[in-house]
């Protein structure tokens, strides 16, 4: 029997994903070698406002960040995956499946690397989602791959350790594979002026202060401050 280039792709994306669980480890390792260079800097500890939560300083504040915008990620696609929507067929099963995993994996790196220096396990609220449709479902699984990549992109400049930004590069690539597969279930342009500088062929970035509002809407409880990074 004919396979059809759709069944192969499923095929290869339950492939990647055993592979890539398998081999977690050795993002385990390099999020020991993180680990070892945050503990010489210090998380921002108690702020002003104690309503807020704080993501330190220096590159523990950008790793926070990249660990809150991975925390809301992982648990939407949980969400996704424990109450499929209405018509959610196999292969979208498989597919977000692995976003889910990929998702998870990223935010237990984000929390060995930070170590003692880790914001708390936020709690997301996602009220405004109706994850019974679909095209509600994907389209915010858009934003926050979207939001994401922007982030990372923002963020980049931020980083000064080499290691961390080697690292964001991998994590952040990634990300756009993500947005790019959302983007094609919605049938919609993969490449559109609403990510890209259409000038330069360049991907948009976002600074903090863009980022964390949004983020924060998504979030029950305190939200996240950093004045570090200018938001």
């Amino acid at each position: 029997m004919k396979t059809t280039t759709q069944e192969t792709f499923v095929a290869d994306s339950r492939m990647a994903r055993r592979s890539f669980l398998k081999y977690a480890g050795a993002g385990a390792v390099a999020a020991g070698v993180l680990a070892t260079a945050a503990s010489c800097q210090k998380h921002g500890g108690v702020v002003s406002d104690p309503q807020v939560i704080d993501l330190g300083t220096g590159d523990i504040a950008v790793l926070n960040y990249a660990y809150a915008l991975e925390q809301l990620e992982a648990a939407f696609y949980k969400r996704v995956i424990d109450s499929k929507y209405s018509g959610m067929n196999a292969d979208e099963t498989a597919l977000l499946t692995d976003i889910r995993d990929h998702e998870v994996i990223h935010a237990a790196f984000f929390k060995a690397a930070l170590g003692g220096n880790a914001i708390p396990d936020l709690t997301a609220n996602f009220a405004t989602i109706n994850f019974n449709d679909r095209t509600a479902v994907l389209t915010a699984a858009k934003t926050f791959e979207d939001l994401g990549v922007a982030a990372y992109n923002g963020a980049g400049a931020l980083i000064q350790t080499t290691e961390y930004l080697v690292l964001a590069g991998k994590i952040v690539s990634v990300e756009a594979r993500h947005a790019a597969l959302i983007r094609n279930l919605l049938n919609q342009n993969l490449a559109d002026e609403s990510i890209l500088d259409l000038s330069t062929g360049l991907e948009k970035h976002k600074a903090p202060s863009q980022v964390l509002p949004i983020a924060n809407s998504f979030i029950t409880g305190k939200p996240l401050s950093a004045p570090a990074l200018g938001a």
